[in-house]
């Protein structure tokens, strides 16, 4: 059984972009996570260490995003998925990147990607 953590909507900043106009300063970015991992030993102790602290994921994209320099968003999603699946006890991470202004008659334009942990 997975269940699923999800993270809706958190916005950051980051300097992400191909073009020139896009390196001169941070520009905001929306995150949708979800992550896949039996919730039960914390549905049934009801303590922080038998889950995944979504705060702490929240965290690690934030500082992730402060420290980009990516020209793709695909670049940066792949990092942070493989950091979510590296630092967290989960089994499969959705991450969804857009960039709000890139695309000025869209809402939004973004990635969508998933990402499995490997079965060594």
């Amino acid at each position: 059984m997975d269940d699923v953590i999800f993270i809706d909507g958190l916005r950051t900043q980051a300097l992400i972009g191909v073009y020139d106009f896009e390196r001169d300063a941070a520009q905001p970015l929306v995150f949708d996570v979800e992550m896949t991992l039996d919730t039960r030993r914390a549905g049934d102790s009801d303590v922080l260490e038998d889950t995944v602290d979504y705060a702490v994921v929240a965290q690690t994209i934030e500082s992730t995003c402060a420290q980009s320099g990516f020209a793709l968003v695909e670049a940066l999603a792949e990092t942070i998925a493989t950091r979510l699946l590296h630092d967290f006890p989960i089994g499969q991470v959705m991450l969804r990147v857009t960039k709000p202004q890139a695309v000025p008659a869209a809402r939004g334009v973004g990635v969508r990607i998933v990402r499995r942990r490997s079965v060594a």
